[in-house]
């Protein structure tokens, strides 16, 4: 596989990223820039030829588009590899904890040394500093500093949303977001700088608006009691005939009159929709109706309409729904059905350049596209500092 820019497609053609390997946000930022055009090379540690590809590699979706070279990062050689690399780029991105970059040689001060234009993007849990942040953690950990966790789940206990807003919501997408804004930074002044995204600061950042409620009064602690935490009956999911589910968002007073005339209450003497002391009895009258109907029947009922209503799709569905069909939200890659590229550009379209790369699949080829002499390429391999081990 080549990187040449003109076999790339998207906005971000031209820029070049160096990434070193991890999981979670940071492969997963990566891909977002990779799909989107920018030419990322991805540093992976070298594996052990006799144990072959790793299993499951081409369902790690987040390394798609964009190859893989392997590297020892504890071989000098290695090291030296990926600084000439980190010299005609215009990002790096690290994902481990403080300090292991510095450890390796490969912290801001050397990047930036040989590249000073060089934005370099540190994707931590805790964030670069604070007591916390060499501590070991998951997306769970990172949300419950920030209140999100607490808020989420049923009134008896929080519940993880996935790994979404930490990892992903928190993490990737700001540090997706703050490369580029360092990007645009150093045209005009010349100078990189360091990035530092921390999920718990991204986490804290997605929770304004319901922090602004909290401040209003309008929010509370209290789980399972506000209008946006399933609280609120007309704000929730119910069950359907079938045992699958609907989703019901009818804040607004005309999207909420339209609801009770979908359901056929609209002539019931029903409590006021913003009485919270009798939403358990609204909703129990909510869920008794809906359970009459499949989610199909349901769908053909309200869908289409300003009910605000969409059927709870399972993801092994969600690519059959003919908004997302229409909308080309999924596609499939080596036999995978996978989510697009997003957002959608109308004159320079983003699209996934590749399947997932098996480890050190392209070191020759890659280090080739980013100048690197064959005869170098040749004494690396012969160090042991790039390549598969044998």
């Amino acid at each position: 596989m080549s990187n040449a820019f003109e076999e790339r497609s998207g906005p971000l053609v031209g820029l070049r990223v160096v990434e070193l390997a991890g999981i979670g946000p940071g492969p997963f930022a990566s891909m977002l820039l990779a799909d989107l055009g920018a030419d990322v090379v991805r540093i992976d540690r070298p594996v052990d030829a006799g144990l072959g590809v790793p299993r499951g590699y081409e369902f790690d979706l987040a390394s798609r588009s964009r190859p893989s070279v392997a590297v020892d990062l504890k071989h000098p050689e290695g090291v030296e590899a990926v600084l000439k690399l980190v010299e005609s780029a215009d990002v790096l991105i690290e994902p481990f904890r403080p300090g292991v970059t510095e450890k390796l040689g490969l912290g801001p001060d050397e990047c930036l040394a040989r590249n000073p234009k060089l934005v370099y993007a540190r994707m931590t849990g805790f964030g670069g500093t604070g007591p916390l942040a060499k501590t070991a953690g998951h997306d769970i950990n990172y949300i419950s500093l920030t209140g999100a966790l607490h808020a989420i789940g049923p009134a008896d206990k929080p519940t993880p949303p996935l790994n979404l807003i930490g990892d992903y919501g928190g993490g990737a997408l700001y540090l997706a977001f703050g490369v580029m804004s360092a990007i645009y930074e150093v045209q005009r002044s010349g100078e990189g700088q360091v990035v530092d995204a921390g999920m718990v600061d991204g986490a804290a950042s997605l929770m304004i608006p319901i922090y602004g409620l909290h401040a209003a009064g309008y929010f509370t602690d209290q789980r399972a009691s506000n209008i946006l935490d399933g609280g609120a009956p007309f704000y929730d999911t119910f069950e359907c005939a079938d045992g699958k589910f609907v989703s019901i968002g009818s804040i607004e007073k005309k999207f909420y009159a339209l609801l009770l005339e979908k359901l056929g209450l609209q002539d019931e003497d029903l409590p006021d929709q913003m009485d919270r002391g009798h939403w358990p009895e609204l909703r129990a009258r909510f869920a008794e109706v809906i359970k009459g109907k499949t989610r199909d029947e349901w769908t053909a009922v309200m869908e289409g309409s300003d009910v605000c209503f969409a059927p709870v799709m399972a993801m092994s569905e969600a690519h059959t729904h003919p908004h997302n069909v229409a909308r080309e939200n999924f596609v499939e890659v080596a036999g995978v059905t996978q989510p697009a590229p997003a957002p959608k550009f109308s004159r320079t379209p983003g699209r996934i350049h590749s399947a997932p790369s098996k480890p050190g699949e392209h070191t020759e080829s890659a280090l080739e596209a980013w100048g690197f002499a064959a005869e170098d390429i040749v004494a690396l391999k012969a160090s042991g500092a790039v390549g598969r081990k044998d």
